[in-house]
């Protein structure tokens, strides 16, 4: 049976904020103006058939103007730095369609989303948040709907870039936004702009497996874990935030009539540690995979609205209670870690920032911390890298919505 996947980003609970950073735009020179009228940078927007340039020097020329951009494919019009009484005579003209005031617009700081907050990220000496873009030497896959190539809040590695869907045609730049936002929780860069990851500047492998749709086929994803299990000796750690029925059939090497575990088996026999998103289906999770397979680390989802444990945050995005497990998440004795994924901010698509739940954005926070671990236990095995997290993982966060009778630990990076 051929079966179908999906992203586990909870789609009803998703908000795009599409957040692009600018640069300052800076005033042309201009005639000094009357004493009577303050000068300043303006923006002259002309009729439909106008054109730009020969606009431009006319009023130059009559109002000793000095056009700094003049525009002529998004629209027509040009900039340029004049007293007020002189813009507002201008767009009297025949062919101004309007004149506005140029404004300033800046790149906007960086935030730490509340989940690398809650996760003790910036607390890592590796991840070492401070602003000065000081890059994670360690290289993540993440097997999703391909990611933004060059988002510039993240360091794509593009000549490692693979995409399984439709055969291979087509580059693995993300059309979804899915493998984007997963991929700036585990490494959006420190450099004082959008948000920052788990593991600052990880080198990420998009593995494009999942169609602009957030779906694929079990045949996609075994290309992508076949893909990173012949980078192994690159990749030491690959994110898998997505989906589909199925149990787990048995441990490695036994007969199972599986494609997809024996894939992963193979690939983390390489050297590399899967993490897994637990699924949106507020089920166990032992009815999903790859979330039931015991070689991977499969994570559940936290609602967590400030980075800090004790509860009583309001709510953003969506109406979970703070500091509990997540209404939709998977659970169960499968599970080995819960990180936030409620309302989580990262990279999106077309260089922009979205916010979005899901154990598919629980499941990169893992990623990015065994991404940190990795980068200074370059020799660990993904069993070791697994034991690692669990055990630096904490109790401390209200377990009473949790489905099922075990508390498992929270994601702690604090001493990576």
């Amino acid at each position: 049976m051929r079966s179908r996947f999906t992203v586990l980003a909870a789609a009803a609970a998703s908000a795009l904020s599409l957040t692009v950073g600018a640069s300052v735009v800076t005033t042309a020179s201009a005639v000094p103006a009357p004493a009577s009228s303050s000068t300043g940078s303006y923006i002259v927007v002309l009729e439909e058939g106008a054109t730009a340039r020969t606009v431009a020097a006319l009023h130059a020329e009559r109002f000793g103007l000095d056009p700094g951009h003049v525009y002529s494919s998004a629209l027509q019009g040009y900039s340029a730095a004049m007293p007020a009484a002189t813009a507002a005579l201008v767009e009297t003209l025949p062919g101004v369609a309007w004149v506005q005031r140029d404004t300033p617009v800046t790149t906007t700081a960086q935030a730490t989303p509340a989940g690398i907050d809650r996760v003790d990220a910036d607390l890592s000496p590796t991840a070492a948040i401070n602003g000065a873009d000081q890059r994670v030497n360690v290289d993540v896959a993440v097997i999703d709907t391909g990611v933004d190539l060059d988002h510039p809040d993240l360091n794509v590695n593009t000549a490692g870039a693979e995409n399984c869907t439709l055969f291979g045609l087509g580059s693995a730049d993300d059309d979804h936004g899915h493998g984007s936002h997963v991929a700036g929780t585990i490494g959006a860069l420190d450099n004082t702009t959008g948000v920052v990851g788990v593991a600052p500047g990880a080198r990420i492998w998009p593995v494009k497996v999942l169609s602009a749709l957030g779906s694929g086929l079990n045949s996609d994803v075994i290309c992508g874990i076949d893909y990173v299990a012949a980078h192994a000796d690159e990749i030491e750690v690959a994110n898998m935030s997505l989906g589909g029925g199925g149990e787990d059939d048995g441990d490695c090497g036994a007969t199972n009539d599986d494609a997809m575990h024996a894939a992963i088996c193979d690939a983390t026999a390489a050297g590399v540690t899967f993490v897994v998103a637990a699924g949106n289906d507020a089920a166990d999770a032992s009815a999903s995979t790859p979330a039931a397979y015991d070689e991977v680390i499969t994570v559940s989802a936290l609602a967590d609205f400030n980075g800090q444990p004790g509860g009583g945050a309001a709510s953003t995005c969506r109406a979970d209670e703070d500091d509990t497990f997540a209404s939709f998440s998977n659970y169960g004795a499968d599970v080995d870690l819960i990180a936030p994924g409620v309302c989580i901010d990262s990279t999106s698509m077309q260089g922009g920032y979205a916010t979005l739940s899901g154990t598919s954005m629980a499941a990169p926070h893992v990623a990015g911390g065994a991404a940190l671990y990795a980068a200074t236990n370059p020799s660990a095995t993904p069993t070791q890298v697994r034991a690692a997290l669990i055990g630096s993982g904490t109790t401390a966060w209200n377990d009473s919505d949790d489905p099922d009778s075990t508390q498992e630990k929270l994601l702690n990076v604090a001493s990576y």
